[in-house]
């Protein structure tokens, strides 16, 4: 098939994107696909192409830190001129399919499928629908709830708001509390604050662009993660952390952290992280052509809480989602065939 690789974009994900775009050209053009790399938001979006079996893709490494804020308004303004117009919108209907390897931002917020949607072009993963229930933290939490997936306590403060709200000011009174940005992938600009002097500190930095913050309680007990393709659960996998928080330096630096998979715990409970994981992926409304990864991680007493739904995973070479298809057999071109697949049937 013809198929192009949209990554890059706009959010502070891009280098993330950037090197899922890559591995995931290579992973299809060893099973025989022609690729074109797509980031829309650079000043020529076509990045590699038509590349065929046999040719060379090149790498893109993700550094420590996600790109500068003050370049997004900029990477924006490009981005959509080229869903506007020019080379881009042509390139995409002239696909048998388009991988979105889009991670943050309005790659996984439902902006880019609703655009993709309205242009009758078929794309791989969740609808625009489901990628924007599953963006929005808070309303995410409050889905899951409602559908008897276990969510901690949680408080939001406002941009707008003057001072410390009540809710955020109990929950940080009680103890530690995590805080980020309630719209925002990759654990970027999370932060952990063991009082409320602490977090005022921290608030400024992590509203500069009007950002809405999610406050919940710091969870200490151990963290999971667990894929979902299609109808399919994949192993559980456990992070195994140095630090406090598994926030951006950690995801994409080889040996930062530990990741076990299959996750070394009883088989009933990581069945139960399975079922949550599904209920989770279906509570959202992905459905049975869409994939996901659910995040766990567990109080003091030992309870999985979902932190979040992730509607565009990683898929680096460091990624978690790979790793859980390989827990399951799978080849990293087993997966990108997987889902591909998905999308065309």
């Amino acid at each position: 098939m013809r198929i192009v690789i949209l990554c890059g974009g706009e959010s502070p994900e891009r280098d993330v994107s950037l090197a899922s775009g890559s591995s995931v050209a290579r992973a299809l053009l060893e099973r025989g696909h022609e690729v074109l790399l797509v980031d829309p938001a650079a000043g020529e979006p076509v990045l590699a192409g038509p590349l065929r079996p046999g040719d060379a893709v090149h790498g893109f490494e993700v550094g420590k830190e996600p790109p500068a804020g003050h370049e997004r308004h900029g990477l924006q303004r490009r981005m959509e001129a080229a869903f506007d117009g020019g080379p881009v919108p042509e390139l995409l209907r002239d696909a048998d399919v388009v991988f979105t390897a889009l991670h943050g931002g309005w790659g996984e917020d439902g902006w880019v499928q609703e655009r993709l949607e309205k242009a009758g072009v078929r794309f791989t993963g969740a609808d625009s629908a489901a990628c924007a229930a599953a963006w929005h933290k808070e309303r995410a939490q409050a889905v899951l709830a409602a559908a008897g997936v276990p969510v901690t306590e949680r408080a939001l403060w406002p941009a707008g708001a003057d001072g410390v709200p009540e809710e955020v000011r109990r929950l940080v009174e009680a103890g530690p509390v995590v805080a980020k940005p309630v719209a925002d992938g990759s654990s970027v600009s999370v932060h952990r604050a063991d009082s409320l002097a602490e977090l005022e500190r921290l608030a400024p930095l992590m509203r500069a662009d009007g950002n809405e913050l999610l406050v919940e309680p710091f969870l200490s007990g151990r963290e999971f993660t667990v894929g979902v393709i299609g109808g399919q659960v994949l192993p559980v996998i456990e992070i195994e952390l140095s630090t406090p928080l598994f926030d951006y330096a950690a995801k994409y630096q080889p040996g930062a952290v530990s990741e076990v998979c299959p996750a070394v715990i009883p088989e009933e409970f990581a069945s139960r992280l399975q079922q949550l994981a599904l209920r989770a992926h279906e509570a959202l409304g992905f459905g049975p052509h869409t994939y996901s990864r659910a995040d766990f991680r567990c109080d003091a007493s030992g309870e999985p809480m979902c932190l979040e739904v992730n509607a565009l995973p990683g898929l680096t070479a460091t990624s978690l989602l790979p790793l859980g298809a390989s827990g399951a057999g799978w080849t990293y071109a087993d997966l990108t065939e997987r889902i591909v697949s998905l999308a065309t049937r």
